[in-house]
């Protein structure tokens, strides 16, 4: 069964994202500071047209997982197909070691959320839940508040990125999840990004609801 699914979802070719998102302080007990993250995402996809809602699918070892658990806000960029060198930013370093934000231009939209300049097909949305169902990765969904488009443009696409050496190993497990973005301890190599070896395939379905989440 799981070489066959493997196998007929290897047929996709899904556009790449990047994911990028800023702490706010208070949302975890000893938080005060905020922090931002970024990382490259190819699970995604609308899941409502009415009311608008869209899912990312965010690797549990990921910085920016860690960091998204105290975000509200977060930026979905969509890459072109001149992009590659800010999928390669965002998605083999790791933001457990560096500063991504250092190496490329950015501004702040709602609630402080990074936006990467180079990159103009984008939109913020409210974080409206995070559901896990005990995969490697968690499934975001999102209230887009503000959308802008810059007109057509080709998707920098999975196949494009396959050479990419992956990010966290899937199965990394910092525990309790937060310690890592206050500064604990990195995982092996110190890269980032929610490609992992069985990305060019899918990751696991995500289907409970957050239960810290709150009511606007």
């Amino acid at each position: 069964m799981s070489r066959a699914f493997d196998d007929l979802l290897s047929c996709f070719d899904p556009a790449m994202t990047i994911v990028t998102t800023v702490s706010g302080p208070g949302r975890v007990e000893r938080v005060e500071r905020a922090e931002r993250a970024g990382c490259l995402v190819g699970f995604q996809t609308q899941s409502s047209l009415d009311p608008p809602r869209f899912v990312v699918c965010l690797s549990k070892a990921n910085h920016t997982f860690r960091v998204g658990l105290r975000a509200e806000h977060f930026a979905v960029h969509f890459l072109t197909d001149v992009d590659l060198d800010m999928a390669e930013l965002f998605g083999t370093r790791s933001g457990d070691r560096v500063d991504k934000f250092s190496d490329c231009a950015w501004s702040e939209a709602i609630g402080g959320t990074p936006l990467l300049d180079r990159l103009p097909n984008r939109f913020v949305g409210r974080r409206v839940a995070l559901l896990d169902a005990g995969g490697d990765h968690v499934s975001l969904i999102l209230e887009p508040l503000r959308s802008d488009h810059a007109g057509p443009f080709q998707p920098l696409r999975l196949s494009r990125v396959r050479h990419l050496r992956p990010g966290h190993e899937s199965d990394e497990r910092p525990l309790p999840p937060t310690e890592r973005s206050l500064g604990g301890e990195a995982g092996p190599g110190g890269r980032g990004s929610n490609l992992s070896p069985s990305s060019s395939r899918r990751s696991r379905a995500c289907c409970r609801r957050d239960p810290g989440r709150r009511r606007p």
